[in-house]
């Protein structure tokens, strides 16, 4: 299911994950606008990407009568008219705070407001059906659940990762934590989960297909929904000329829904002087998406909120006798992870140290090691099974809902479908266990590194799962990164955010929270907007 906002078909690339398991043939040269002048290049350049915060969910008013035939390919659209679109989009971006810190500015990502530029979007809405919508929204209470049922079956999680144990460190290291935890007998009594459902739209089949399910650090909850507030209001300026009704574009909550669950967990804990804490990684450019959610927080729900990396957790926390996490002084209600969730987070046994303080400590986390682990891409995979769901769900129609929107998933233990990616690696991608985009692989490397592997007759096998590549329809759109408007074909991934919270029986909260749209060039295998692959977009209902 995959844990971080990590990464998967397409992945805003920023803390948490995904990358992508789609493909499609390559685009023509693009256009590429400036707002002072228009210049010709052959592609979408590379560049990487950090998000920026607030969102705001006003209502804008849009007379549908009175629209002319909406604009069906953007790359139609009057040079002059894109111009004042574009321009708009960037005073707009720069006057809401939807930025990132610049990757050429050393110091964006230690000290706010230095080297700020705005986050690459799309500069209009991506049409997408209704039907799949509400479908995906549907799904994200019965994942919630999913997810909070697999947790809290221990054995499950370590005999279903054991052999990638043995090949894979970090999950490895992740295993060690969580088993220590089930040798304590540490009862969890309140559990946390901010989570978000990555999909993709299938073009043969028009069914709506899961890509993975991030249960650490999913990103872009800040950065969102100001992309939706954005395109609400190109749309209602230019309804004329574009023939779009803004009210077709979803309110997106996911900035306040998720600061909402947060103060829920906060006041759970009954302790009105402790803070949220914030795991974050060294220099991150993406902090903005980040103090959308903890100002909406402090300014909604007084709640404050501390930033630590997990080095200054391990150098300034410590856990008072009574399991109180205490850090730089300050008593630790929750733990909202926004990093830890790769390798590189922990480049010295002093994070490990820090990640095993948090996991111990009578802190709510967000997400403990279980729900971290549930998230893993082998435990997506296992669930995928004949028979897997009913183990930990009851409710048959959720069950079906469930299982149709999973996509082909195998184990590299199954020989058929090793036999049939070798024949045909392109249908074919093949996913470690690791989250933040980039990590997947596609093609011919499919069929060498399964060759491989099996030539070695290791066990790196357990590393890797195989996944049906998703095809989405591949559609023209104009991207705005850097301040320049790109004429790109282009495949979306719609992310679906969540939160669960329960306090022993009680479920306080298990609901939708708003969505995640990323745009990416179609002849990018990968999906990262953090990591420069694509770009944050909204949804047009049609």
């Amino acid at each position: 299911m995959g844990a971080a906002c990590s990464s998967s078909p397409l992945s805003l690339s920023l803390p948490n994950h995904h990358s992508s398991t789609l493909h499609h043939p390559k685009s023509p040269p693009n256009f590429i606008i400036s707002p002072y002048n228009l210049t010709y290049y052959s592609h979408f350049p590379k560049s990487s990407m950090n998000s920026p915060p607030k969102c705001s969910s006003t209502t804008t008013n849009s007379s549908t009568n009175s629209l002319k035939t909406p604009i069906s390919d953007p790359h139609s659209i009057d040079s002059e008219l894109v111009q004042k679109l574009v321009h708009d989009a960037l005073v707009w971006s720069s006057l809401h705070g939807l930025v990132v810190g610049e990757r050429n500015v050393e110091r964006s990502g230690l000290v706010p407001g230095v080297g700020m530029v705005h986050a690459p979007i799309a500069l209009l809405p991506n049409s997408f059906p209704e039907a799949q919508w509400n479908q995906a929204c549907e799904l994200a209470p019965i994942f919630n659940e999913l997810v909070d049922r697999v947790s809290l079956d221990g054995k499950f999680l370590q005999d279903t990762l054991s052999r990638t144990k043995k090949v894979d460190a970090f999950t490895s290291r992740l295993l060690d934590i969580h088993s220590r935890m089930l040798q304590s007998g540490k009862k969890e009594d309140i559990r946390l989960g901010l989570h978000r459902s990555d999909y993709m739209l299938d073009e043969k089949t028009n069914l709506l297909l899961q890509i993975e399910l991030n249960t650490i650090s999913c990103s872009f909850s800040g950065l969102s929904c100001l992309v939706s507030e954005l395109h609400r209001s190109l749309l209602s300026h230019y309804t004329k000329p574009l023939g779009l009704d803004s009210q077709k574009v979803p309110i997106n909550v996911s900035a306040s829904k998720f600061a909402e669950v947060l103060a829920k967990a906060w006041a759970e804990y009954s302790n009105p002087s402790a803070v949220v804490l914030v795991v974050v990684q060294p220099g991150e450019r993406n902090m903005y998406d980040q103090h959308w959610l903890t100002a909406t927080l402090k300014e909604k729900h007084n709640v404050t909120s501390i930033r630590k990396t997990l080095a200054e957790i391990d150098a300034q926390g410590k856990i008072l006798s009574d399991g109180t996490l205490q850090v730089d002084g300050e008593t630790v209600a929750v733990i909202y992870f926004r990093a830890g969730y790769a390798p590189t987070d922990y480049p010295s046994e002093s994070e490990w140290k820090a990640r095993l303080l948090m996991e111990e400590s009578s802190a709510i986390k967000c997400p403990s090691i279980s729900y971290h682990l549930t998230g893993t891409k082998k435990v997506q995979q296992e669930l995928a099974k004949p028979n897997m769901l009913e183990r930990f769900l009851e409710n048959k129609d959720d069950i079906e809902k469930l299982r149709g929107c999973f996509a082909g998933l195998w184990s590299l233990d199954d020989s058929d479908a090793v036999k049939n990616a070798i024949r045909q690696p392109e249908a074919y991608v093949m996913k470690p266990q690791r989250e933040g985009g980039g990590n997947n692989i596609y093609g011919d490397d499919v069929k060498e590194t399964l060759l491989r592997l099996q030539k070695e007759g290791s066990e790196e096998e357990a590393a890797y799962i195989l996944m049906q590549r998703i095809f989405p329809t591949v559609f023209p759109t104009l991207l705005v990164r850097e301040g320049i408007c790109y004429k790109e074909h282009a495949i979306s991934e719609l992310g679906i955010f969540s939160a669960y919270l329960r306090n022993k029986e009680t479920v306080i909260s298990n609901e939708q929270c708003g969505y995640l749209m990323r745009t990416k060039v179609s002849s990018s295998n990968e999906g990262g907007v953090a990591a420069g692959f694509a770009v944050l977009d909204s949804l047009y209902l049609s």
